[in-house]
């Protein structure tokens, strides 16, 4: 027995020590491997080639065979720690009007995930390859182009580092070929596009490849697991040996032609025909900084924006969609915290009627100046009228921002912002009109984050400035974030005085002060089923200015991602509310409770979503507790069945139902919203949305055609109908015929 003992023993520490030596021979060829995918060794020499490029995707020209290509991809996704099994090779060079990339994107098979056939498509659901390019050299704004294997394009503007705003559009070109083992990527970038300082020998890149066959987001230079992959501080640098060429006359005009037919059947009126005619224009100033230009700008929306539900006590936020405000939009539009914005420009052409409410006026012109004076320096100026409508008794509205922006040490900046809006003509008379001669907000902020990203901040102190309000009329904010791969902690503190009033920003509530701590272990399973499991604990507060608490929060949840690309969460919250005014718990003039009344509830929700690589996918939450005085059920659910690659089924409902104890009444929220997409080719694409918001007491159908006949020039065919859900009687109607054309002067 000992001797069979003694052989036991030695034989595990045997393996131990193989499993000791196996686990170190591993660690030290992983080590020598990242090491290659570090943002020091990571180079690209840029060199000027001769002769002509044509962009088809076949990449034959003898000039691309004299460049030599960056491989060794590693993944992000679903783990840190490994080469990338979709293997990827790419090419860079240019000439005197062209950025050039090419991409050979390794794949078994031609079995792609491909959404759709639509420029911009959802990142999530579509195979790509993308680059990020800093041409600034700051490590924090930049430009983004990406491609499917079935060559449609998608472009965007990122900032903060990792922020990707889609809606910005503008002219490149590209090609893809497709083989049994490997679709290759060709992209004409016109320098005319990018905005950048000719002087600048380093520019900063990084390339990202989506392969959803295995789940794998991998890039050029190696980026942490806990950070998205296209975060600009894990990039390699772009060295030009011939600097980029001045881009010499750089002027777009974009002008629209747009004829509408409306008619208001509530209010008895009849058929109302508009016509309207105006332009954009986009004038390089320098290679760094733009102009922009808009006349008569039309502003209608050709896509509608998705309802929800709103059973909050306040404002709910809704992104811009409009170009004119796109570029370099971070400026202007990321002052403060998403609570307290002191500008966010769908305030403008918003004016307040006699009876106090909004309506659209009519913006004669803008202009805004944005972008780099050097390296460090940003700038942001713009400008706006709108006109007066006598008949409404609404005088016409100058808005102004201003913007400057500092970097400081790597991925860090300060800034200072002015936003105002002046009266023009203002007459003491026009107080009946619910404005004031003039409204102002100006403050200063800081943003930091070290270089190996682990912490970031930001801090901010804005001012209003009104006629009568000289007191509480500032709010400040600042937030600490600490993140590594297990673990993220963040603290933020926001306080907002009551007499702070920003009239152009984002402000849904004043008067108050909220603090918030929350801890997020993240775990990585090695079982091959999972692959993260992320947990947050948090509390958070809010006060009156004078400390005295009014609403607590304290909630836990979990989220799992699994191999195959399906999540399950789960989380569980308490609630305490103080009411400082009366609130209708259903947002529909009911019943309200009343001010200063108090009330406490818990709420547990657990939510699913499937593998989003099948054709037919879904997702499923509910949530159930209470809420103020009685309870809430909420159930949601999303399904979706993809035509790959020319349609897109999709079905969303949102069903509430809140129970409230006597004299108030129980209600039932539907929301529903089928949408169809069909893209056609990648030039034409049809989509119908139809939003029965039960809430609202409306039914809506919108149907949007648009044809993409030239790069970034369009027309549009947009027919709505708003309906009584009771009866279908029509409320209005409106048909939309919009023509744009790019034109490169």
């Amino acid at each position: 027995m000992r001797g069979e003992s003694h052989i036991q023993i030695y034989h595990s520490k045997t393996i131990k020590v193989r499993k000791i030596f196996t686990t170190f021979f591993i660690s030290f060829l992983a080590a020598n491997i990242f090491a290659q995918n570090q943002r020091e060794q990571s180079v690209i020499m840029m060199r000027k080639i001769q002769g002509p490029i044509k962009v088809d995707g076949l990449t034959d020209e003898p000039a691309w065979q004299q460049v030599e290509a960056v491989s060794g991809f590693y993944q992000n996704f679903p783990t840190d720690s490994l080469p990338a099994i979709a293997k990827t090779e790419v090419k860079m060079m240019f000439d005197d009007d062209f950025l050039y990339i090419s991409a050979v994107c390794y794949n078994e098979g031609r079995d792609y995930i491909v959404a759709s056939l639509k420029r911009d498509y959802e990142f999530s659901t579509t195979e790509s390859f993308n680059l990020y390019v800093d041409t600034y050299n700051d490590l924090t704004n930049g430009f983004t182009f990406g491609i499917s294997p079935l060559g449609v394009q998608r472009e965007g503007l990122f900032s903060e580092r990792e922020q990707v705003a889609t809606d910005w559009d503008n002219k490149w070109y590209s090609g893809v070929t497709n083989y049994p083992d490997k679709w290759i990527v060709e992209m004409a970038i016109p320098f005319k596009t990018l905005r950048y300082n000719k002087d600048n020998r380093q520019w900063n890149i990084n390339f990202l490849r989506y392969s959803l066959k295995h789940n794998e987001r991998s890039t050029w230079v190696r980026v942490p697991q806990q950070f998205r992959p296209n975060n600009i501080l894990y990039s390699g640098k772009m060295i030009w040996e011939d600097l980029p060429p001045k881009p010499g006359a750089n002027v777009s005009v974009i002008p629209y032609l747009s004829g509408a037919t409306a008619r208001d059947f509530e209010e008895g009126e009849p058929t109302d025909y508009t016509f309207e005619a105006g332009f954009d224009a986009k004038i390089g100033v320098t290679p760094a900084l733009n102009l922009d230009l808009t006349f008569n700008p039309d502003f209608s929306q050709v896509e509608v924006d998705e309802q929800v539900t709103n059973l909050d006590r306040f404002e709910i936020f809704f992104p811009e969609r409009r170009q004119f405000f796109l570029e370099n939009s971070d400026l202007f539009a990321l002052a403060g915290f998403p609570g307290a914005r002191p500008f966010f420009s769908r305030r403008i052409g918003i004016a307040k009627d006699t009876s106090g409410n909004n309506v659209q006026t009519p913006i004669l012109y803008g202009a805004r100046l944005s972008g780099k004076l050097d390296r460090n320096w940003r700038i942001g100026l713009m400008n706006m009228q709108t006109q007066k409508d006598d008949d409404l008794d609404i005088i016409g509205q100058n808005y102004t921002v201003a913007t400057v922006q500092r970097t400081v040490f790597a991925g860090s900046n300060l800034s200072a912002i002015l936003v105002n809006r002046q009266s023009v003509n203002y007459k003491k008379k026009d107080e009946a009109s619910e404005t004031s001669r003039y409204n102002r907000v100006w403050g200063f902020e800081y943003n930091f984050a070290t270089g190996n990203n682990k912490w970031e901040g930001e801090a901010f102190y804005h001012r209003s400035e009104n006629p009568g309000r000289d007191t509480e009329n500032f709010a400040h904010g600042a937030f600490l974030g600490y993140n590594t791969r297990n673990l993220g902690v963040f603290w933020f503190h926001n306080l907002v005085g009551e007499n702070y009033n920003a009239e152009v920003g984002f402000v849904p509530r004043t008067g108050f002060a909220r603090g918030e701590l929350s801890i997020s272990p993240v775990f990585y399973p090695t079982n091959g089923v999972i692959n993260t499991i992320e947990t947050e604990i948090g509390a958070e507060y809010t006060t009156d200015t004078d400390f005295n608490v009014l609403d607590q929060e304290f909630y836990a949840s979990v989220e799992i991602s699994y191999a195959n690309t399906s999540e399950f969460n789960a989380g569980v919250e308490r609630n305490t509310v103080t009411l400082q005014d009366p609130f209708d718990p259903t947002n529909s003039d009911g019943l309200e409770l009343p001010a200063g009344s108090e009330y406490t509830w818990d709420r547990f929700g657990i939510g699913y979503a499937s593998d989003q690589r099948k054709l037919f996918n879904y997702s499923l939450f509910t949530a159930y507790g209470g809420f103020y005085n009685g309870n809430l059920l909420e159930v949601e659910a999303e399904l979706n069945y993809r035509y790959q690659p020319y349609g897109n089924l999709a079905l969303a409902v949102t069903y509430n139902n809140i129970a409230l104890p006597k004299p108030f009444e129980d209600t039932d929220f539907f929301l529903i919203g089928p949408r169809i997409d069909l893209t056609f080719t990648d030039q034409l694409f049809l989509t119908t949305f139809i939003q029965f918001n039960e809430q609202n007491d409306n039914l809506n159908i919108n149907t949007r055609f648009q044809w993409r006949f030239k790069p970034v020039s369009d027309l549009f065919i947009v027919y709505t109908d708003n309906y009584l859900p009771q009866n279908l009687k029509v409320k209005n109607r409106a048909l939309v015929l919009k023509l744009s054309y790019w034109l490169n002067i």
